[in-house]
């Protein structure tokens, strides 16, 4: 026997979705159903900027080097592998599209920008987002200027003084 066949007519009119007493039920109703779950997925990105060398930093880097005459020619070594991001003591513009890293440990390192990009458009520093590995690499990694525009890493090189 169908249930709703003992219920009264005004009975199936009080109980039935349209009503008020139905609509003042709902979240009492909606309480006692069965939980709906979302996935949520929380995401971190970490920026890092690199700052310019102020001209007093480069200055005290170089009054530490033994007084010797220097060699006026550099020539650049290929570097395998990638560059450890907190190595880096601040950025330095240099031809169309390179770019000079001073490192912590008084390295000069040379970024060579993509084909495309100007090493003009870096004159107050880069951001790039760091990596699980915290490391800058060759052909992965992309620098933004703080003028908006982005370019990747073609190759690293380290500046060497060229010997006679």
């Amino acid at each position: 026997m169908n249930d709703s066949s003992n219920l009264t007519q005004r009975e199936q009119k009080r109980l039935s979705p349209d009503s008020d007493a139905f609509k003042r039920s709902a979240p009492l109703v909606a309480a006692y159903s069965e939980p709906v779950y979302h996935d949520v997925r929380i995401e971190r990105r970490v920026i890092i900027r690199i700052t310019p060398t102020s001209p007093s930093t480069r200055q005290q880097m170089l009054a530490q080097l033994p007084r010797r005459e220097m060699p006026t020619r550099f020539e650049e070594k290929k570097i395998k592998g990638c560059i450890p991001i907190k190595d880096i003591a601040g950025t330095q513009p240099a031809h169309p599209n390179r770019l000079l890293l001073f490192m912590h440990d008084r390295r000069v390192l040379s970024v060579a920008l993509e084909r495309n990009c100007s090493a003009r458009d870096f004159y107050s520093g880069f951001y790039v987002e760091k990596n699980k590995d915290g490391m800058i690499c060759s052909g992965r990694d992309r620098l933004q200027s703080r003028t908006g525009s982005s370019c990747g890493v073609a190759k690293l090189s380290r500046l060497v003084a060229w010997q006679q």
